[in-house]
């Protein structure tokens, strides 16, 4: 290794440098028998915060409209309590939330079923504190995901 790779490695990140050096990770989803691409495969991030950003602009639609009447400090708090409950019935009920739906994202077990309604809770409330859905295992899966033992698919 020259010495540009050595300083170069820092930027592309240990992943990168690692299969430079040989190692092969696969593509994401191969450990869970997931195709690589097309239907069935995992949900790429811009999907992802794409179909979070619509459901959260719908719950504070919906907070501003019909709960607070107006913006003030409550309707974010109106509206994190409305993502959950949209998530816990959308998700446990159809699998998708109206943002995962229009993405044409679905989310699944690990099995390849429906979740179960304690692990759709469980999944929801990790999503609402945020930090669990930033933490990301080489397949893309964010810890809430990883704790609930469940994957979010293309439809």
């Amino acid at each position: 290794m020259d010495n540009r790779e050595a300083m170069g490695s820092w930027l592309s990140g240990p992943r990168e440098a690692l299969e430079n050096a040989g190692a092969d990770f696969g593509y994401r989803g191969e450990q869970l028998g997931l195709p690589q691409s097309g239907p069935g495969s995992i949900a790429r991030p811009g999907r992802r915060i794409g179909a979070l950003v619509v459901d959260w602009a719908l719950c504070m639609l919906i907070a501003y409209g019909l709960v607070t009447h107006g913006y003030d400090q409550a309707t974010g708090n109106w509206a994190l309590l409305i993502f959950f409950v949209l998530g816990v019935l959308t998700v446990g009920t159809i699998g998708s939330t109206p943002g995962k739906r229009l993405f044409g994202l679905r989310v699944v077990s690990e099995a390849g079923g429906r979740l179960g309604i304690g692990r759709v809770v469980v999944r929801t409330l990790l999503l609402c504190v945020a930090i669990p859905a930033l933490i990301w295992d080489r397949d893309g899966r964010g810890l809430h995901d990883r704790l609930a033992r469940s994957v979010e698919v293309r439809i």
